[in-house]
């Protein structure tokens, strides 16, 4: 796991302030590569490929995470926003949120996720 001494001036500010990247300036957020994606912190697998899709939002977007047990979905209403912040359940790091607003025959949910908070694990295609 990283200190949070060793962490990218853009990553500190995402995971341990709650802050959030400009929409499509991350990473991922067009990334079409296959693999799981992992906390960029301490490494736990989040999210996979197979549940990403595009939300035309500009950030990362997920059906579902790999497990709910490695996610903390916690009340929100910073800014006056009623939301739900999605955290790391390892190392408690600030991910993003979940909307009810994905693809339906999918379960409905769209995690919206900071690139910054993530280090994609490819696997072969």
């Amino acid at each position: 796991m990283k200190k949070d001494e060793e962490l990218e001036p853009e990553v500190r500010r995402i995971a341990r302030e709650k802050g959030t990247e400009a929409p499509f300036t991350g990473k991922y957020w067009d990334a079409h590569e296959k693999g799981v994606y992992t906390c960029t912190i301490c490494g736990t697998e989040l999210f996979s490929s197979d549940t990403k899709f595009d939300s035309g939002t500009g950030w990362p977007s997920f059906t579902e995470p790999v497990n709910l047990e490695h996610v903390i979905l916690k009340e929100d209403t910073a800014g006056g926003m009623q939301r739900t912040e999605v955290v790391c359940k390892t190392c408690g790091a600030h991910l993003g949120h979940v909307f009810n607003d994905g693809p339906s025959e999918k379960g409905g949910k769209r995690f919206c996720i900071n690139s910054a908070c993530l280090e994609l694990r490819k696997t072969e295609e």
